[in-house]
């Protein structure tokens, strides 16, 4: 449970491959404090290392926001992921493994929803996207 030297929210600026780093590095760091397992750990630094990618190639940069997250006795991790681009005209290809406009391998959404215990995309033409996701100690 949150207490006086519980972490605050951190934000951290996706404007190129060194915000990818420190994004992970912090993600990195909450999760441990978290208490997730090494493996839950390293799910959650994929998962983040691939929407902060999404969000600088496709989304022209924007912003991680990065918390520690409680529920019901539980301890995890909650990123949101911000941009102001183009948006993703057709959600549900962009979630379908494999499909890709960036020359990938096509598994930064769907791999991201598959590593996560929640995930929440918000997006459209023309306003940008945000995606939520949170990992939980187990």
């Amino acid at each position: 449970m949150p207490g006086d030297t519980a972490r605050r929210a951190e934000s951290i600026a996706l404007d190129g491959s060194a915000g990818v780093v420190k994004a992970r590095q912090l993600v990195r760091a909450l999760a441990q404090e978290a208490g997730l397992s090494l493996v839950d750990q390293t799910k959650l630094v994929t998962a983040a290392s691939e929407l902060a990618r999404n969000t600088v190639v496709h989304g022209g940069g924007g912003h991680m926001e990065a918390e520690p997250a409680w529920s019901n006795g539980r301890s995890g991790v909650r990123l949101v992921f911000a941009d102001e681009g183009p948006g993703i005209p057709d959600v549900e290809l962009a979630l379908t493994d494999g499909w890709t406009t960036g020359g990938g391998m096509g598994l930064g959404l769907s791999g991201a929803r598959r590593l996560a215990d929640e995930f929440e995309l918000d997006t459209g033409a023309g306003r940008g996207t945000r995606v939520t996701i949170v990992k939980w100690a187990r």
